[in-house]
């Protein structure tokens, strides 16, 4: 209960943030936006109608299809997600900073959107419209949430070059890459950890050096060669990436020809770092 509590307090942040981004920052300098928010605001600039109310009834015909496709918790949390940012925006319609400079709105609406869609989607929520459409190409094509969000908000931004014009246009793209990043940011975690596959002549001397001076765990895999047919024991760590230049001063010492390959990771659970969320 205490977990769904602090899920809704974060959808409503998150709500409130994206429509601060639209009002404050989109609207104003006449830029324009992806998925239904985008389609929102072309008939705003074109009609005048409220994006909020028109948020509200397009992004409830789209909750009807992802109802099929989505788990019940999602519904429900895209449902309260939907309401918010509908009341928000109309809350927020007449919100304004003077700001001279369209390329400061831009920035800051990418990054004020990426936060809001990205802490409503971290919860298990999303914004309904395309999010639901990327969340769909997530279950079944493997998509990542934030690429296929950005594929399906191109084609509305596209199409919004007849109303915002050329310029506008590749300002919102710019934008959209800015929103995109952070929301992946706050999808996937704060704090980027490094994946290292180690093969070495000496791997019982590195994972013993890894254990005792940095006092991090090590997975060893049985492996060959494909030329040679040498059996090898191939050493798996995950570490901070503070811990890069120390673990490969331990590597090197051990052994000088040692094949290290390191990756980018994020959102480590677990004993050493962090506990999994319930």
């Amino acid at each position: 209960m205490q977990r769904k509590i602090i899920d809704i307090l974060v959808i409503i942040l998150g709500s409130f943030i994206f429509s601060l981004a639209i009002n404050v920052f989109i609207i104003p300098a006449d830029l324009g936006e992806g998925g239904v928010t985008g389609i929102t605001i072309i008939l705003y600039y074109l009609f005048g109608w409220s994006p909020g109310l028109m948020s509200f009834i397009l992004n409830g015909f789209l909750l009807i299809i992802g109802y099929k496709f989505l788990s019940k918790q999602t519904i429900r949390y895209t449902i309260v997600a939907v309401i918010l940012m509908s009341l928000f925006l109309h809350l927020t319609r007449n919100w304004t900073i003077d700001i001279n400079e369209i390329f400061v709105n831009t920035v800051f609406a990418g990054l004020l959107g990426g936060i809001g869609i990205g802490l409503i989607i971290r919860v298990g929520g999303t914004t309904a419209g395309t999010t639901i459409l990327a969340s769909i190409t997530k279950k079944y094509l493997g998509w990542n949430i934030s690429y296929g969000l950005l594929f399906f908000d191109l084609i509305v931004v596209f199409s919004s070059y007849f109303v915002i014009g050329i310029e506008k246009l590749l300002l919102t793209i710019i934008m959209l890459y800015i929103a995109t990043k952070t929301m992946q940011f706050i999808i996937e975690g704060f704090s980027t950890k490094k994946a290292v596959t180690i093969i070495s002549r000496n791997p019982d001397e590195i994972a013993q050096n890894v254990n005792s001076k940095m006092n991090r765990g090590v997975t060893v895999y049985s492996g060959h060669g494909y030329y040679l047919k040498e059996d090898k024991n191939i050493l798996y760590i995950i570490i901070s990436g503070q811990e890069v230049v120390k673990l490969k001063r331990i590597v090197q010492a051990a052994d000088e020809d040692a094949f290290v390959a390191i990756h980018d990771v994020r959102d480590v659970f677990g004993e050493g770092f962090v506990a999994m969320d319930s």
